[in-house]
C-alpha cells in the first residue's frame, strides 16, 4: 500500500519546480508509505509523479516507484495490490522481468493490451496515475469498488492529483476553499460522496473509472467507466443464478476461498481483523483453512458491554485455532484518538466507528503489515437491518394516513432513547433473537424520521441520512442532486437499497474509514469479499438466497457454518461502535461545547447556530438522540480549526 501524487502543467516548466512541489506533497503522504519515496519528472517539466512506498511485494529496489515500463513509453505511480499479477505474467511470457512486483506486471500488461483492456484483467484494489510519454497523456484510474482513493483538482497553472487531499495543500497555487455544496452532503451522509470533496474545484475519481487528460489542456478531462455497479446489478437480475441453494453456497465458498487465498500473498507479516461477526469470521475461517500455521487475528474490546464484541471474537478464534490478540481499550484511550481525527481524515469525515477502526489497526500494526478485513458482506448479501425491515415498514406506512404517521413519529420521539433502551433490555428474555437490537432507542428515533417518506427510495434516503434536511443548517450552497438514480430499475426494494449502499455508503464511508485508519499507522488493509468476481456473483443470486427465513446474509452464513458453529455467530447485529451519546454528555462535553459555541459558529459562517444549539441542548438533556448528527458538525468544526492553523482561514 502506498501514496501517490503528481502535477500536470499547462506549460512546460523547469523540472526543478515540479520536483520541489511533488517532493513536499510526498512528505504529506509519508504515513501511507514510510519505507521509500521518489519523484520522476519528464524532460520538458510538463509532469511530475511522486510516490511513497509501503513495501509489501518485492521488497528490493526493483519494486521502487515511480516505475517506467520496459519499453520506456509509460511511467506509473501506483497505490494498491494486483493479486492476479502472477497469472498475468504467465500471459506475458516474453518479458525480461527485472523483479517480481505487481507494478512491473501492470506496466507490461498495459504495454501489451492498452490501459482499459489491461485494467479489466486486474483483480485487486488500485488507484494509479499513468503517464504516456508517446501521447503526452495522463490516465487516472480507480478500482471497481473504490477501495483505494484518488483525487484531482486544478489551479490556474495546471492539474494536481493525489491519494489524499493533504498533498494538495503543499502546492503554493492551491486555494483551500470550502465547497458549501459538499458540506450539505457531509451533513446528510457523514462523508462526502464522490465525485465531490470538501474543496471547491477538487474531485474524487469515481470507482470503476478511467480519467484521461492531455498536456497542455489538463482541464479537458475525459471520463470513461470500465466497470459499473449499476450494470452489474441489472445484468445479475436479468441473468440470475439458476442452481440450487446448496450449489450457490458451494460456488460462493469457492470464489471466497480463491479471493482470500490471493490476498494472503505477502512478503511481510499478515493477519486479519476479527469481530466475531459473519463477515470477518468467514474471512478468517477461509484464511485458516489455507494456512499451515495459526493466522494472526486482532480484536478490540470495550468495557461497555453494549459495544463489546471481544468475547465473540475470542470464541471464534479459539474454535478456528488462530493466534489471537485482543486489547480492551479504556474510554480514555479511545478519547485520545479524537484530536487526531481531523489530521487522519484529510476532509471532514464523521462515521464514529472511525475510532475503533483506528484502534484495531494500531493494534494489528504492532505485529503485522497487512490485515484482511470483512468489509462488503452487508452491502452484497443484505446484512443491514434496513434491508430486512424497510420494505415491510414501507408497506405498513403507505396504508396509514400521513397525519397519523406524523403523530406516531412524535410519540416515538417523545420517549428518550435511553428509556426505550431500558424497556427493550427488560423484554430481551422474551423477545425472539431477530427482534433483539443494540441501541433500540436510537433506531426507533431513526424510524420516526422515516415516517415522512413519500416513496420507498425516499424512505431509504431518510434512513441513510443524519440531518434529513441539511439546508436548514448550512448557510448558502445547495445539495447536489443524487447521481444514484438507476436503483429504481431493479426488481425489489432490498436490492435497490443494496445497490445504493454499494454506490455510495460502501466507497465513501466504509472503505474510506478503513483506508484512512489503517494508513494512519502504515497498515495495508485488504478486503477479499469485495473481489469483483464475488461481487458479480452476489448480484446474480436471487434475493431469497440473501434474506431467508427471517435471516439476513443467508448464503454467506451457510459458507461460514461449514467452518464455525452457528451458535458462536447467532446474536443481534452490533456493528463497530462507541458509546458516543454518553461520551458527548460526559468526557467529550467540554470539547464539543467549545466547537459548538454559538459565537464560534456564527463567526465561521458555515452553519446557522440555532438548530445546532437546540439539538445540543436536547442531547444533553437526554430527550433526543442527536449524537450522530452532532458528530458531523463537530468533525467539520475540528477539521476547520486544523485547516485554519495550517493554511489560514478557508474562504
Amino acid at each position: 500500500m502506498c501514496g501517490l501524487t503528481g502535477w500536470l502543467s499547462k506549460h512546460s516548466r523547469t523540472s526543478g519546480d515540479a520536483r520541489a512541489w511533488v517532493e513536499e506533497a510526498c512528505d504529506a503522504l509519508k504515513h501511507r508509505g514510510p519505507d521509500d519515496g521518489d519523484v520522476w519528472t519528464d524532460e520538458a517539466g510538463r509532469i511530475a509523479l511522486g510516490h511513497r512506498r509501503l513495501s509489501i511485494l518485492d521488497l528490493s529496489p526493483e519494486g521502487r516507484q515511480p516505475m517506467a515500463s520496459r519499453g520506456g513509453r509509460y511511467v506509473i505511480a501506483f497505490n494498491g495490490e494486483i493479486y492476479n499479477h502472477g497469472a498475468l505474467r504467465r500471459e506475458l511470457p516474453d518479458n525480461d522481468w527485472r523483479g517480481y512486483s505487481d507494478t512491473e506486471t501492470m506496466l507490461a500488461a498495459i504495454e501489451r493490451w492498452g490501459v482499459e483492456a489491461a485494467v479489466r484483467r486486474f483483480v485487486g484494489m488500485f488507484a494509479f496515475a499513468l503517464w504516456d510519454r508517446e501521447r503526452g497523456e495522463l490516465s487516472l484510474v480507480r478500482d471497481r469498488l473504490g477501495i483505494k482513493p484518488l483525487a484531482y483538482g486544478f489551479t490556474s497553472e495546471g492539474m494536481l492529483f493525489a491519494s489524499e487531499l493533504s498533498a494538495f495543500r503543499a502546492h503554493p497555487a492551491f486555494r483551500a476553499e470550502v465547497d458549501r455544496d459538499a458540506l450539505h452532503l457531509l451533513l446528510r451522509y457523514n462523508s462526502i460522496p464522490a465525485p465531490h470533496t470538501i474543496y471547491r474545484g477538487v474531485f474524487k475519481v469515481r470507482p470503476g473509472r478511467i480519467l484521461r487528460v492531455r498536456a497542455p489542456h489538463p482541464e479537458a478531462v475525459e471520463e470513461r467507466a470500465y466497470w459499473s455497479a449499476t450494470e452489474v446489478a441489472i445484468e445479475g437480475q436479468h441473468r440470475p443464478f439458476e442452481g440450487t441453494p446448496e450449489e450457490a453456497v458451494d460456488t460462493l465458498e469457492a470464489l471466497l476461498r480463491d479471493a482470500v487465498g490471493m490476498r494472503m500473498l505477502s512478503d511481510v507479516p499478515l493477519g486479519a481483523f476479527l469481530s466475531g461477526g459473519v463477515d470477518s469470521s468467514t474471512v478468517v475461517a477461509l484464511m485458516q483453512a489455507q494456512s499451515e500455521r495459526p493466522v494472526r487475528t486482532f480484536s478490540i474490546g470495550s468495557p461497555d458491554a453494549g459495544f463489546d464484541e471481544a468475547p465473540q471474537a475470542a470464541a471464534v478464534a479459539a474454535h478456528l485455532g488462530t493466534d489471537h490478540t485482543e486489547l480492551y481499550v479504556t474510554p480514555a484511550e479511545a478519547l485520545d484518538v479524537v484530536p487526531r481525527l481531523a489530521a487522519m481524515y484529510d476532509e471532514p469525515f464523521a462515521d464514529s466507528s472511525q475510532i475503533p477502526t483506528f484502534l484495531v489497526s494500531q493494534l494489528a500494526r504492532q505485529s503485522v503489515t497487512v490485515a484482511l478485513s470483512g468489509d462488503g458482506g452487508d452491502e452484497l448479501f443484505a446484512g443491514y437491518n434496513r434491508h430486512m425491515w424497510a420494505g415491510r415498514v414501507w408497506q405498513a406506512m403507505r396504508r396509514v394516513p400521513r397525519l397519523v404517521r406524523l403523530g406516531l413519529a412524535r410519540s416515538l420521539t417523545a420517549v428518550a432513547p435511553d428509556t426505550w433502551d431500558r424497556a427493550f433490555t427488560r423484554l430481551d428474555p422474551v423477545l425472539p433473537a431477530a427482534m433483539q437490537q443494540r441501541m433500540p432507542g436510537y433506531k426507533l428515533h431513526k424510524l420516526a424520521a422515516g415516517m415522512r417518506a413519500g416513496s420507498p427510495l425516499d424512505l431509504y434516503r431518510r434512513l441513510a441520512s443524519q440531518w434529513v434536511d441539511p439546508a436548514t443548517l448550512v448557510i448558502s450552497g445547495r445539495e447536489p442532486a443524487s447521481e444514484a438514480d438507476t436503483a429504481a430499475s431493479l426488481q425489489d426494494f432490498p436490492s435497490q437499497m443494496m445497490l445504493l449502499d454499494m454506490q455510495r455508503y460502501l466507497p465513501d464511508d466504509i472503505l474510506t474509514k478503513v483506508d484512512r485508519a489503517s494508513m494512519a499507522v502504515s497498515l495495508e488493509a485488504r478486503v477479499p469479499i469485495l473481489d469483483h468476481r464475488v461481487v458479480e456473483f452476489a448480484w446474480r443470486l436471487p434475493l431469497s438466497f440473501k434474506l431467508r427465513n427471517g435471516q439476513s446474509k443467508w448464503v454467506l452464513r451457510q459458507v461460514l457454518y461449514r467452518h464455525v458453529p452457528s451458535a458462536l455467530i447467532e446474536r443481534p447485529k452490533t456493528g463497530f461502535g462507541i458509546p458516543l451519546g454518553t461520551w458527548l454528555r460526559g468526557p467529550l462535553r467540554d470539547w464539543a461545547e467549545s466547537l459548538l459555541n454559538e459565537k464560534r459558529l456564527r463567526e465561521a459562517g458555515y452553519f446557522r447556530p440555532d438548530p445546532i444549539r437546540t439539538a445540543w441542548a436536547q442531547h444533553l438533556a437526554g430527550t433526543h438522540a442527536w449524537e450522530h448528527q452532532l458528530w458531523t458538525i463537530l468533525l467539520f468544526q475540528a477539521w476547520l480549526e486544523r485547516q485554519q492553523i495550517e493554511t489560514g482561514p478557508a474562504s
